[in-house]
């Protein structure tokens, strides 16, 4: 159950982002709604609960899963390229947004293989 809520939310999460950088681009008024700057903050916000709620039902308390050390260390570099998305123009923008997307890969490659280096 919790992992079901934990994929939807992701998806949401996705959905969310990926839609505000498309309305960044086409109707940037509609970001400046209320509505639209709180609902991906509530969703991210369930996101890491149940991510958290799966870490302690998963047993994966411990340093010896390096994999979601790995998956924490580049969610906050996912954070950080949106943020730069959602504020900048033009190439770098768009940088950003491909770096982002990688970011969304490589975390889900590590969630199903539960390696932090898959790709050696």
């Amino acid at each position: 159950m919790i992992k079901t809520l934990h994929l939807a939310f992701i998806l949401l999460s996705v959905i969310s982002f990926v839609g505000r950088v498309i309305l960044s681009e086409t109707y940037p008024a509609i970001l400046k709604q209320k509505i639209v700057n709180i609902a991906p903050h509530v969703i991210n916000t369930f996101l890491i609960i149940s991510g958290i709620a799966l870490i302690f039902q998963g047993g994966w308390l411990s340093i010896s899963y390096g994999w979601i050390i790995a998956k924490l260390l580049v969610l906050l570099i996912y954070i950080g390229l949106g943020i730069y998305v959602l504020k900048s123009q033009g190439t770098a923008k768009w940088l950003a947004f491909t770096g982002a997307m990688a970011c969304l890969v490589y975390i889900g490659i590590v969630a199903v293989t539960k390696n932090a280096f898959f790709f050696f």
